[in-house]
């Protein structure tokens, strides 16, 4: 997998212009949009829903990303597959039966991803690595945005990428916070294929050539 992702994060969107913010997101040609779906339970913050997915997908092509910070995500997965997601990733520590969501995710035609919070090694996922389309690597604690990554998580995604490598598997490698100019080179370097970007990205004026820098292109 040569060509790394960039996804900017809608969570740090201006939230009265989310149709301004997937423009933007085209006008960058990042190719995903990462949509953070929190419940102020599993995550102590609330973002949005469904609806939301629903009423972009009709302004864009990007690849909606969709992870889902919350309790009980399988009876929101049906939901968020309906409005036009083309990924949903949960969480492992959410849930106990795994497989069984991974694989109604794909029921439904939508690839299927999982993620870990920094404290939850990926020893969790070693029965489910042959199932997932896409691991996502929590490099902060999830909630908010903004934060510095977390170094030592990125010993998860070389570990991943050495996993994929023994194990024959497809997987994407996903990484979410603190991603930007200064560390994105050693995120890379780790075998992320996906670099999830929110404050980094809506900061800058230049958002295009923020996406070239981070992908390393």
């Amino acid at each position: 997998m040569s060509t790394v992702i960039v996804a900017p994060s809608l969570l740090s969107a201006d939230f009265s212009d989310f149709a301004g913010a997937v423009r933007e997101i085209d006008a960058s040609l990042a190719p995903w949009a990462h949509l953070d779906v929190m419940d102020g339970r599993f995550v102590p913050n609330l973002t949005f829903g469904p609806k939301l997915v629903e009423d972009l997908r009709p302004l864009t092509g990007a690849f909606f990303d969709v992870h889902l910070m919350t309790e009980a995500p399988e009876s929101l997965i049906p939901l968020f597959a309906a409005s036009g997601a083309d990924q949903i990733s949960f969480h492992i520590e959410a849930v106990v039966h795994a497989h069984r969501i991974l694989e109604r995710i794909k029921e439904l035609g939508k690839k299927a991803g999982i993620s870990l919070v920094p404290s939850t090694p990926v020893s969790a996922l070693g029965e489910l690595l042959p199932f997932v389309d896409y691991v996502l690597v929590m490099t902060v604690n999830p909630g908010f945005g903004g934060q510095t990554l977390i170094p030592r998580c990125l010993d998860k995604v070389r570990l991943l990428a050495k996993l994929r490598e023994e194990g024959g598997y497809a997987y994407r490698i996903g990484a979410d916070g603190g991603v930007n100019p200064e560390t994105a080179a050693a995120v890379r370097a780790a075998g992320t294929d996906v670099l999830v970007a929110g404050s980094a990205f809506f900061r800058t004026q230049d958002k295009k050539g923020l996406v070239r820098v981070l992908s390393g292109a």
